[in-house]
């Protein structure tokens, strides 16, 4: 199972602080650092000094690191459009070498939507515009150069567009549909992603998602098109410590309790614990996991997964 950070920065965390938590990561080992795509806090938290645009960030810090790899779980399809977010995409990928990954979703907070005046439709307009997006940022990226990519569907339509820049990747960076949903997301992912995010569930619900997901893929027949196994992936937050003092202590840090963490589909214990809840989410299909850091000031926290959960995963 390989192992990811995960950041909130709309929460509180400028690009400084975002760039050193993507460093320590990078130098402890771990696989990828992530952030969500979101335009307002949540909560209680202060949200200072405000949000900061994920491409935009991660653009920074693509050259400002060297292995790690860099993505979004997940951006909103609400928030961009499919042409313009290829584009930047795969300037992003450039910039970094090959080492981006686009997480995409549905879009789930009106508040943020009214906040900085962004249409929110209604849900099943969310999926098709979803999908759309899926098609047509993948197409363009795969369209061989000198050739032209042209769609027509009900919210998106291009119209023999150059369909560039091609990404350093091939044939696209990989492309994670993120969500809980027990029939759509499962089948969006198969249909068009390489990599199923279900996050802040429990076990029981994401190895079901994952089995609908491998259903969907039987179905397509992904084998035959050549297209590689769909990944399967969790999130959730994590507050690791070597004592039961420790872990209470990172727990309260983030205003939670260790049982809240537990709750929300975390991970909290000592490493050995962390393991162990981790371990059974690999038994149900997870492959890749992605560590909820909610604390951007404990780089400890870092070194201390890295020391001992990474190698034991």
């Amino acid at each position: 199972m390989r192992l990811c950070v995960f950041i909130e920065p709309q929460q509180g965390a400028g690009y400084d602080d975002q760039l050193r938590v993507a460093r320590r990561a990078e130098e402890a080992g771990f696989d990828g650092f992530f952030r969500s795509d979101h335009y307002l806090k949540m909560g209680s938290a202060s949200g200072l000094p405000g949000p900061t645009d994920s491409w935009a960030t991660l653009a920074g810090l693509a050259r400002e690191t060297s292995r790690i790899r860099l993505g979004t779980l997940v951006s909103s399809a609400t928030f961009r459009l499919p042409g313009p977010l290829a584009i930047s995409v795969a300037q992003v990928d450039a910039m970094s070498g090959g080492r981006v990954e686009l997480g995409l979703g549905t879009g789930w907070f009106e508040a943020e939507h009214t906040a900085y005046g962004i249409p929110f439709p209604p849900r099943g307009e969310r999926f098709a515009r979803l999908t759309e997006q899926l098609q047509i940022v993948t197409g363009l990226w795969t369209t061989p150069v000198g050739e032209t990519f042209s769609f027509g569907g009900e919210h998106y339509q291009l119209v023999d567009s150059p369909a560039l820049p091609k990404p350093v990747q091939s044939p696209h960076p990989p492309v994670i549909v993120g969500g809980t949903g027990p029939r759509r997301t499962p089948r969006l992912a198969a249909r068009f992603a390489d990599e199923l995010n279900v996050g802040f569930s429990t076990v029981e619900v994401a190895g079901a998602r994952f089995a609908a997901a491998a259903r969907s893929s039987q179905e397509l027949d992904r084998a035959g098109a050549g297209r590689a196994p769909l990944v399967c992936s969790m999130a959730g937050p994590v507050c690791c410590g070597r004592t039961d003092a420790e872990v209470k202590r990172r727990a309260e840090a983030i205003g939670r309790s260790v049982d809240a963490v537990r709750g929300a589909g975390g991970f909290a214990g000592t490493p050995e614990q962390v393991v162990e809840q981790l371990a059974a989410y690999r038994a149900v299909g997870a492959s890749r996991a992605y560590l909820q850091v909610l604390d951007l000031a404990d780089l400890d926290h870092l070194d201390l997964l890295a020391a001992e959960v990474i190698p034991a995963i």
